[in-house]
């Protein structure tokens, strides 16, 4: 659709890992909007029970996907299609820790697991929403979840960092690409959330550490995550694409002051990764 009136895309959309922390709150919100939603997850567990607790009945689905497959993405697609007749946003949300440790060493199966669902997740997502959204003719939105953990070394373990950097690089180019097709593309930044896959650590030290540096004095929810990767679905931001929103109260902003921050992307003495919800055990390897 590179020429002609804009159209409305439909209100339908694709979360993955979308049962869980980020991801709930966000088909909550979707689904509290109006909107039709589709979640494509791991776990088949949190899913079921998603589905169970909200009892949204037609407008809620749920579909078990690895973001790493391409057949899976494309059956999670083609998911949304079948049931809602369009798609008209693509959450590419699933994520997790991923390898920690020092890059000396980390073992290289870690690195590229976290590549795999980081990286190439949205990559695949991407792709395929985007085809989608070309033949239907209808336009849409792709929401990346980032992390402001990409903009200052430090804040996140070296690999996660990295492929969230990787991500910035990979939405901007999409939304180019993707912008005669009114297709817009962005990413969301979360700072230091409260979800399952932080655990307990933000009731503990770690946590404590991280709030020093925030300027706000709440710590962030996984609704304020979910409110700006709504806005970047919705019609209220149809002239933004290629763009990144820090949700973060405030921590980069500040600057050197993110130092008061504990380095847990420096010198660690454990290896191994972090598996996230996807209901596969994390690892610690060993310990330096």
């Amino acid at each position: 659709m590179s020429a002609g009136s804009p159209t409305v895309p439909p209100r339908t959309v694709l979360v993955t890992g979308g049962a869980s922390g980020l991801g709930r709150a966000t088909v909550e919100l979707f689904l509290e909007r109006g909107w039709k939603v589709a979640v494509a997850d791991l776990n088949e567990e949190t899913g079921a029970k998603l589905l169970a607790e909200l009892d949204a009945g037609d407008d809620l689905g749920f579909i078990r996907t690895d973001v790493r497959e391409e057949d899976q993405i494309v059956a999670a697609v083609a998911f949304v299609q079948e049931r809602f007749g369009a798609i008209g946003c693509m959450c590419n949300n699933a994520g997790l820790g991923g390898a920690f440790g020092p890059l000396t060493e980390i073992e290289v199966e870690d690195w590229d697991f976290t590549f795999e669902v980081l990286v190439r997740g949205p990559f695949l997502g991407i792709k395929h929403a985007a085809r989608a959204m070309r033949e239907q003719g209808t336009g849409g939105a792709i929401v990346n979840t980032g992390s402001t953990g990409a903009l200052a070394a430090g804040l996140s373990p070296q690999t996660y960092a990295t492929a969230k950097s990787a991500l910035f690089g990979l939405t901007r180019v999409a939304a180019i690409e993707l912008a005669a097709d009114r297709i817009r593309v962005n990413t969301v930044c979360p700072g230091t959330i409260a979800t399952p896959l932080t655990g307990p650590t933000y009731e503990m030290e770690l946590g404590k550490a991280f709030q020093k540096a925030l300027p706000w004095p709440d710590q962030g929810q996984p609704e304020d995550i979910a409110r700006a990767i709504v806005f970047f679905a919705s019609e209220d931001s149809g002239f933004v694409t290629g763009e990144s929103l820090n949700v973060d109260g405030g921590m980069i902003a500040n600057g050197p002051m993110a130092g008061l921050a504990p380095a847990v992307g420096g010198p660690m003495s454990v290896v191994g990764v972090n598996r996230g919800m996807t209901g596969e055990k994390s690892e610690v390897r060993r310990r330096i």
